[in-house]
């Protein structure tokens, strides 16, 4: 099953399936759009799973067995393709609380995020070649983004597994926390991005946005009661 919670503009989906390792099952597509149109108007997503073992161990090996045939496993590869196309595109920043090994399928739904905070103690690899297959979800192209294309074909190619300190190292985390205290951090790093001014930032980091839209955007949030009430806080701590 997935869960969402819903508070002071921060949403949490998460992905509860124990019994699976948190392993997306056909199910679970549907259970994730759902959650990602309740969620829509959130200034912030994060998006994780249950436990404390696995964020997505993939997809469920057990139930997509039953995809035989080539048409079968198009529309299954863009089905969750599309699910984590919504992730990236959430208008908010979204993050992936990587709470436990994300491998395979898991790792295509880590890069979905626009930022990937890691327990201390997780692994991340792009293991689909070890059963002979490719990330189909948009992973590579996203990895390819983060890390570069050689480095990409490079992890993903060999199936590499990585421990969150050398993730980082490369750029495929953002940050890793204690696992004692993991909770608390992502979720204060969330409530810290839980902004009308974060969400705009996250439109124009990515270079694509017109320099005057981009201003436009700033004007917005200089004229709004938020701007002036922080502004009125700054000046008076300086007295």
């Amino acid at each position: 099953m997935v869960d969402l919670e819903l508070q002071d503009g921060l949403a949490v989906v998460t992905i509860d399936r124990p019994h699976a390792r948190n392993a997306i099952a056909l199910s679970t597509m549907d259970e994730l759009d759902a959650a990602l149109d309740e969620a829509a108007g959130a200034l912030v997503l994060v998006i994780r799973g249950a436990g404390d073992r696995a964020f997505v161990s993939g997809g469920d090996l057990k139930e997509l067995a039953a995809i035989r045939t080539e048409p079968e496993a198009l529309a299954m590869a863009l089905r969750m393709r599309g699910v984590c196309d919504r992730l990236a595109a959430f208008p908010g920043p979204v993050i992936a609380a990587l709470n436990g090994h994300a491998l395979g399928g898991g790792a295509e739904v880590a890069v979905a995020a626009d930022i990937r905070v890691a327990a201390d103690d997780v692994r991340i690899g792009f293991t689909q070649v070890k059963l002979a297959i490719m990330p189909a979800w948009g992973g590579a192209e996203r990895l390819g983004a983060l890390v570069g294309p050689g480095r990409a074909l490079l992890l993903a190619g060999s199936g590499a597994v990585l421990d969150a300190a050398e993730a980082e190292r490369i750029g495929l985390v953002d940050r890793v926390l204690p696992r004692t205290g993991f909770e608390e951090g992502w979720r204060s790093l969330a409530r810290s991005l839980a902004t009308p001014a974060a969400r705009e930032i996250k439109r124009v980091v990515g270079g694509s946005v017109p320099p005057r839209e981009a201003a436009g955007a700033f004007a917005r949030l200089w004229v709004a009661d938020e701007h002036w009430a922080a502004a009125e806080r700054a000046m008076n701590s300086g007295k």
